[in-house]
Protein backbone atom coordinates (compact mmCIF):
# COMPACT_ATOMS: atom_id res chain seq x y z
CA UNK A 1 0.00 0.00 0.00
CA UNK A 2 1.15 3.18 -0.96
CA UNK A 3 2.61 6.20 1.54
CA UNK A 4 -0.14 8.07 0.04
CA UNK A 5 -3.06 5.88 0.85
CA UNK A 6 -2.08 5.26 4.15
CA UNK A 7 -1.55 9.03 5.02
CA UNK A 8 -5.11 9.40 3.52
CA UNK A 9 -6.75 6.51 5.85
CA UNK A 10 -5.01 7.81 8.87
CA UNK A 11 -6.42 11.64 8.57
CA UNK A 12 -9.80 9.69 7.92
CA UNK A 13 -9.74 7.98 11.06
CA UNK A 14 -8.32 11.22 13.01
CA UNK A 15 -11.37 13.28 11.17
CA UNK A 16 -13.79 10.49 12.25
CA UNK A 17 -12.68 10.28 15.67
CA UNK A 18 -12.48 13.98 16.17
CA UNK A 19 -16.21 14.30 15.01
CA UNK A 20 -17.41 11.53 17.74
CA UNK A 21 -15.73 13.18 20.76
CA UNK A 22 -17.56 16.72 19.62
CA UNK A 23 -20.91 14.91 19.65
CA UNK A 24 -20.04 13.29 22.93
CA UNK A 25 -18.31 16.50 24.80
CA UNK A 26 -20.68 17.78 27.54
CA UNK A 27 -19.95 21.48 27.35
CA UNK A 28 -20.29 22.53 31.34
CA UNK A 29 -23.15 25.88 30.95
CA UNK A 30 -24.90 27.95 33.79
CA UNK A 31 -27.96 26.90 34.61
CA UNK A 32 -30.64 29.43 34.33
CA UNK A 33 -32.08 28.08 37.77
CA UNK A 34 -28.91 27.75 39.55
CA UNK A 35 -28.09 31.22 38.74
CA UNK A 36 -31.66 32.69 40.00
CA UNK A 37 -31.19 31.07 42.87
CA UNK A 38 -27.83 32.34 43.80
CA UNK A 39 -29.13 36.13 43.03
CA UNK A 40 -32.22 35.46 45.50
CA UNK A 41 -29.59 34.27 47.93
CA UNK A 42 -28.20 37.74 48.42
CA UNK A 43 -30.52 39.79 50.71
CA UNK A 44 -31.44 43.15 49.42
CA UNK A 45 -33.07 46.26 51.08
CA UNK A 46 -36.39 46.41 49.86
CA UNK A 47 -39.69 48.46 49.74
CA UNK A 48 -40.67 48.69 52.43
CA UNK A 49 -44.13 49.12 51.23
CA UNK A 50 -43.86 46.63 48.22
CA UNK A 51 -47.24 44.29 49.48
CA UNK A 52 -49.49 47.46 48.98
CA UNK A 53 -50.45 50.46 50.91
CA UNK A 54 -53.15 49.30 53.10
CA UNK A 55 -55.21 52.43 53.91
CA UNK A 56 -54.30 54.33 50.91
CA UNK A 57 -52.38 56.87 52.53
CA UNK A 58 -51.21 60.14 50.92
CA UNK A 59 -48.59 62.64 51.93
CA UNK A 60 -50.93 65.34 52.10
CA UNK A 61 -51.50 66.84 55.69
CA UNK A 62 -55.11 67.55 54.49
CA UNK A 63 -55.10 64.00 55.64
CA UNK A 64 -54.62 64.06 58.91
CA UNK A 65 -56.06 60.84 60.22
CA UNK A 66 -54.40 59.35 57.44
CA UNK A 67 -50.80 60.64 56.67
CA UNK A 68 -48.07 58.76 54.57
CA UNK A 69 -44.63 59.11 56.29
CA UNK A 70 -42.18 57.53 54.31
CA UNK A 71 -38.59 56.79 55.67
CA UNK A 72 -35.46 54.52 54.32
CA UNK A 73 -36.33 52.68 57.50
CA UNK A 74 -40.51 52.47 57.26
CA UNK A 75 -43.53 53.67 55.65
CA UNK A 76 -46.68 54.33 57.44
CA UNK A 77 -49.86 55.71 57.62
CA UNK A 78 -50.22 58.46 60.60
CA UNK A 79 -52.96 59.60 63.01
CA UNK A 80 -52.81 63.18 64.10
CA UNK A 81 -54.96 63.50 66.34
CA UNK A 82 -54.22 59.96 67.65
CA UNK A 83 -50.86 60.76 68.25
CA UNK A 84 -50.34 57.45 66.92
CA UNK A 85 -49.16 55.18 63.35
CA UNK A 86 -52.51 53.36 62.22
CA UNK A 87 -50.05 50.78 60.82
CA UNK A 88 -46.13 51.15 59.74
CA UNK A 89 -44.73 48.65 57.20
CA UNK A 90 -41.00 47.49 56.65
CA UNK A 91 -39.10 44.83 54.75
CA UNK A 92 -36.84 42.79 57.19
CA UNK A 93 -33.93 40.55 55.89
CA UNK A 94 -30.54 40.20 56.97
CA UNK A 95 -29.18 43.23 54.98
CA UNK A 96 -30.95 45.36 57.84
CA UNK A 97 -28.89 43.39 60.63
CA UNK A 98 -25.74 44.89 61.50
CA UNK A 99 -23.84 45.36 64.85
CA UNK A 100 -25.22 48.57 65.60
CA UNK A 101 -26.20 49.11 69.43
CA UNK A 102 -29.53 50.17 70.52
CA UNK A 103 -29.61 54.28 70.88
CA UNK A 104 -32.64 54.55 72.90
CA UNK A 105 -32.79 58.01 72.01
CA UNK A 106 -36.64 58.37 71.89
CA UNK A 107 -37.91 61.72 70.14
CA UNK A 108 -40.08 63.80 68.58
CA UNK A 109 -40.22 63.50 64.91
CA UNK A 110 -39.48 66.84 63.58
CA UNK A 111 -40.40 66.20 60.06
CA UNK A 112 -44.69 66.17 60.70
CA UNK A 113 -46.38 69.20 59.22
CA UNK A 114 -46.00 72.95 60.86
CA UNK A 115 -48.61 73.14 63.51
CA UNK A 116 -49.04 69.72 64.22
CA UNK A 117 -48.25 68.54 68.14
CA UNK A 118 -45.68 66.04 68.45
CA UNK A 119 -45.73 63.51 70.65
CA UNK A 120 -42.34 64.06 72.94
CA UNK A 121 -40.15 61.27 74.30
CA UNK A 122 -41.79 62.25 77.57
CA UNK A 123 -45.59 62.11 76.59
CA UNK A 124 -46.04 58.32 78.11
CA UNK A 125 -44.19 59.11 81.41
CA UNK A 126 -45.87 57.76 84.42
CA UNK A 127 -48.80 56.49 82.63
CA UNK A 128 -47.68 52.55 82.80
CA UNK A 129 -47.43 51.66 79.07
CA UNK A 130 -44.58 51.27 77.45
CA UNK A 131 -43.38 53.39 74.26
CA UNK A 132 -44.17 50.39 72.39
CA UNK A 133 -42.37 50.25 69.08
CA UNK A 134 -44.10 49.13 65.81
CA UNK A 135 -40.95 48.89 63.21
CA UNK A 136 -38.26 47.32 66.38
CA UNK A 137 -35.08 48.93 67.19
CA UNK A 138 -33.53 45.37 66.80
CA UNK A 139 -34.75 44.83 62.73
CA UNK A 140 -32.83 48.33 62.44
CA UNK A 141 -29.18 47.56 63.10
CA UNK A 142 -27.29 48.39 60.05
CA UNK A 143 -26.19 51.95 61.21
CA UNK A 144 -26.99 54.87 63.95
CA UNK A 145 -29.14 56.53 61.55
CA UNK A 146 -31.40 53.23 60.84
CA UNK A 147 -31.48 52.51 64.44
CA UNK A 148 -32.31 56.10 65.74
CA UNK A 149 -34.95 55.89 63.34
CA UNK A 150 -36.67 53.51 65.23
CA UNK A 151 -36.95 55.42 68.01
CA UNK A 152 -38.99 58.56 66.60
CA UNK A 153 -42.08 58.85 68.52
CA UNK A 154 -44.52 58.39 65.57
CA UNK A 155 -42.96 55.00 65.60
CA UNK A 156 -44.47 54.22 68.93
CA UNK A 157 -47.98 52.95 70.55
CA UNK A 158 -48.86 53.09 74.36
CA UNK A 159 -48.87 49.42 74.62
CA UNK A 160 -49.40 47.45 78.17
CA UNK A 161 -45.61 46.62 79.46
CA UNK A 162 -46.45 42.60 79.17
CA UNK A 163 -48.06 43.10 75.71
CA UNK A 164 -44.48 44.53 74.52
CA UNK A 165 -42.15 43.17 76.22
CA UNK A 166 -42.99 39.44 76.23
CA UNK A 167 -45.70 38.69 73.74
CA UNK A 168 -44.93 41.42 71.09
CA UNK A 169 -41.42 40.76 71.76
CA UNK A 170 -41.70 36.65 71.45
CA UNK A 171 -42.60 37.16 67.90
CA UNK A 172 -40.12 40.05 66.65
CA UNK A 173 -37.45 37.84 67.79
CA UNK A 174 -38.91 34.54 65.85
CA UNK A 175 -39.09 36.77 62.84
CA UNK A 176 -35.63 37.45 63.55
CA UNK A 177 -34.92 33.93 63.45
CA UNK A 178 -36.55 33.21 60.50
CA UNK A 179 -34.76 35.80 58.85
CA UNK A 180 -30.99 33.91 60.23
CA UNK A 181 -32.58 30.77 58.35
CA UNK A 182 -32.37 32.50 54.83
CA UNK A 183 -36.08 34.37 54.36
CA UNK A 184 -36.86 37.60 54.48
CA UNK A 185 -40.24 39.18 55.43
CA UNK A 186 -42.91 41.94 54.79
CA UNK A 187 -44.13 42.85 57.85
CA UNK A 188 -47.50 45.47 58.71
CA UNK A 189 -47.80 45.82 62.42
CA UNK A 190 -50.87 48.61 63.63
CA UNK A 191 -53.65 48.92 66.51
CA UNK A 192 -57.07 49.92 66.41
CA UNK A 193 -59.93 50.98 69.40
CA UNK A 194 -59.71 53.07 72.09
CA UNK A 195 -58.82 52.04 75.96
CA UNK A 196 -56.48 49.44 77.35
CA UNK A 197 -54.83 48.24 80.61
CA UNK A 198 -51.01 48.82 81.63
CA UNK A 199 -49.30 48.30 84.67
CA UNK A 200 -51.09 51.43 86.24
CA UNK A 201 -55.05 50.57 85.37
CA UNK A 202 -57.25 51.66 82.42
CA UNK A 203 -56.93 54.57 80.34
CA UNK A 204 -58.12 56.02 77.28
CA UNK A 205 -55.76 58.73 76.51
CA UNK A 206 -52.32 60.04 77.46
CA UNK A 207 -50.27 63.49 77.23
CA UNK A 208 -53.76 65.29 78.22
CA UNK A 209 -55.70 63.52 75.59
CA UNK A 210 -53.14 63.90 72.90
CA UNK A 211 -52.17 60.50 72.41
CA UNK A 212 -54.65 57.46 72.28
CA UNK A 213 -54.37 54.56 74.20
CA UNK A 214 -55.77 51.15 71.48
CA UNK A 215 -57.52 48.63 72.39
CA UNK A 216 -55.94 46.15 70.55
CA UNK A 217 -52.47 45.32 68.37
CA UNK A 218 -52.32 43.87 65.75
CA UNK A 219 -49.48 42.50 63.20
CA UNK A 220 -49.28 40.46 60.08
CA UNK A 221 -45.79 38.69 58.60
CA UNK A 222 -45.28 37.23 55.14
CA UNK A 223 -42.40 34.80 54.84
CA UNK A 224 -40.84 34.33 51.70
CA UNK A 225 -37.27 32.52 50.84
CA UNK A 226 -34.74 35.38 49.73
CA UNK A 227 -34.91 36.42 46.22
CA UNK A 228 -36.30 39.73 44.16
CA UNK A 229 -40.35 40.29 42.54
CA UNK A 230 -41.34 39.57 46.24
CA UNK A 231 -44.77 40.41 45.78
CA UNK A 232 -45.13 38.37 42.36
CA UNK A 233 -43.68 35.23 44.51
CA UNK A 234 -46.18 34.94 47.39
CA UNK A 235 -48.59 32.01 46.49
CA UNK A 236 -51.01 30.25 47.77
CA UNK A 237 -48.34 28.22 50.20
CA UNK A 238 -46.62 31.31 51.63
CA UNK A 239 -46.49 31.38 55.26
CA UNK A 240 -48.92 34.64 56.36
CA UNK A 241 -48.79 35.32 60.30
CA UNK A 242 -51.46 37.17 61.53
CA UNK A 243 -51.89 38.18 65.30
CA UNK A 244 -54.59 40.49 66.91
CA UNK A 245 -53.87 41.34 70.81
CA UNK A 246 -55.43 43.06 73.44
CA UNK A 247 -53.69 46.17 74.65
CA UNK A 248 -53.35 44.17 78.36
CA UNK A 249 -51.14 43.44 80.76
CA UNK A 250 -52.69 40.13 81.78
CA UNK A 251 -52.76 39.20 78.14
CA UNK A 252 -51.16 35.33 77.52
CA UNK A 253 -47.10 35.72 76.68
CA UNK A 254 -47.07 33.54 73.90
CA UNK A 255 -48.05 34.97 71.06
CA UNK A 256 -49.02 31.81 69.41
CA UNK A 257 -52.43 32.36 71.14
CA UNK A 258 -53.45 35.20 69.56
CA UNK A 259 -53.29 34.30 65.76
CA UNK A 260 -56.38 35.13 63.65
CA UNK A 261 -56.54 35.94 60.29
CA UNK A 262 -56.16 38.64 57.71
CA UNK A 263 -59.30 38.80 56.83
CA UNK A 264 -60.41 39.52 60.88
CA UNK A 265 -57.74 42.02 60.56
CA UNK A 266 -59.12 43.86 57.45
CA UNK A 267 -62.38 43.44 58.93
CA UNK A 268 -61.49 45.07 62.49
CA UNK A 269 -59.73 47.91 60.58
CA UNK A 270 -61.07 48.41 57.10
CA UNK A 271 -57.74 48.35 55.25
CA UNK A 272 -56.97 46.28 52.54
CA UNK A 273 -53.58 44.36 53.51
CA UNK A 274 -51.81 42.52 50.94
CA UNK A 275 -53.25 44.57 48.07
CA UNK A 276 -50.09 44.39 45.69
CA UNK A 277 -50.72 40.27 45.86
CA UNK A 278 -52.62 38.72 43.23
CA UNK A 279 -56.49 38.26 44.61
CA UNK A 280 -56.84 34.92 43.97
CA UNK A 281 -53.98 34.39 46.37
CA UNK A 282 -55.16 37.06 48.83
CA UNK A 283 -57.83 34.76 49.35
CA UNK A 284 -56.31 31.74 50.22
CA UNK A 285 -53.59 33.08 52.42
CA UNK A 286 -56.05 35.92 54.18
CA UNK A 287 -58.64 33.29 55.28
CA UNK A 288 -55.98 31.09 56.87
CA UNK A 289 -55.09 30.99 60.43
CA UNK A 290 -51.18 29.98 60.52
CA UNK A 291 -50.51 26.93 62.46
CA UNK A 292 -46.38 27.05 61.99
CA UNK A 293 -44.03 27.31 64.57
CA UNK A 294 -43.59 30.00 67.14
CA UNK A 295 -40.11 29.60 68.26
Amino acid sequence: MSRTVIRLLGLALLTSLAASCSKDAVVPTASPSAAVQSADATATRDNNLALGNPSGAQADSYFYWNYLITKPQYTMSYHRDRGTPNWVSWHLSSAWIGSTPRQDNFAADNTLPSGWYRVGSTSYSGSGFDRGHQCPSADRTGSVADNSATFLMDNMIPQAPNNNQRTWAGLENYCRTLVNAGNELYIICGSYGKGGTGSAGYKTTLDNGRVTVPARCWKVVVVLPTGAGDASRVTSSTRVIAIDTPNDNSLNTSWGTYRTTVDAIESATGYNLLSAVSTSVQSVVEARVDSGPTN
